[in-house]
């Protein structure tokens, strides 16, 4: 595979957190930080490792169409990218820059496939506005992601904060369950095992796809 330099993501994460900073009120961004220093001491939410078994699970995309993970898996590995939703301006960022390297996805034989809580109609939104040219799969009430031992519940003192921004989870996800995913990216491979694992809690932290490239370039006989 051609070697092409691409764009740091966590740099643009960076910036998106100093904006951030600079525009919420000092209080509100050390909730923000405590609630992830909560999640990140969360058993339940530590997400599974590599070299578990990736449970399979049927969802519908952005447009109503049906997906099943072990039908992608035969056809090659599967990045799998848990995300918030399309209210999360670090989520729009992580997914563009996965977008800007899927043709080296395409190359290496892998498939992206993104997931959030968030109804289709988010998703289908959040897809065009992004021109992302992969599929979000909307994952009702987080029960995938609770297999992937990934959820969490947003803590009462939290939601003021975010309806205040705007956020309304219930709207977003069809739900009034204030639950949410800790950003993760997997690797799958065609047996359905899981070969990398990325699981953080702040969801100002990413997986650089150059990353996931080096696995997957690194393979040979998965």
């Amino acid at each position: 595979m051609e070697n092409r330099p691409l764009a740091s993501l966590q740099t643009e994460l960076d910036r998106a957190t100093a904006q951030m900073e600079q525009n919420l009120p000092a209080e509100m961004v050390k909730m923000f930080e405590q609630s992830i220093q909560q999640v990140k001491a969360s058993a339940g939410a530590a997400g599974l490792k590599a070299g578990a078994q990736a449970p399979d699970f049927s969802l519908t995309d952005q447009n109503g169409a049906s997906m099943t993970l072990s039908e992608l898996t035969v056809n090659g590995p599967v990045v799998l990218l848990f995300y918030r939703g399309v209210w999360c301006p670090f989520c729009n960022i992580a997914l563009r820059a996965y977008q800007q390297a899927s043709a080296l996805f395409a190359e290496a034989g892998a498939q992206l496939v993104a997931i959030s809580p968030q109804t289709p109609t988010y998703s289908a939104s959040m897809k065009a506005n992004n021109e992302l040219g992969f599929p979000l799969l909307s994952d009702p009430r987080n029960e995938v992601a609770a297999r992937y031992h990934l959820v969490f519940e947003l803590p009462e003192a939290l939601r003021g904060s975010y309806q205040s921004l705007g956020i309304s989870l219930d709207e977003y996800h069809g739900d009034s369950l204030w639950k949410l995913p800790v950003p993760a990216t997997y690797v799958i491979d065609r047996e359905n095992m899981i070969r990398l694992a990325h699981v953080e809690a702040d969801y100002k932290q990413r997986l650089e796809p150059s990353h996931v490239l080096d696995l997957l370039a690194s393979r040979n006989d998965w």
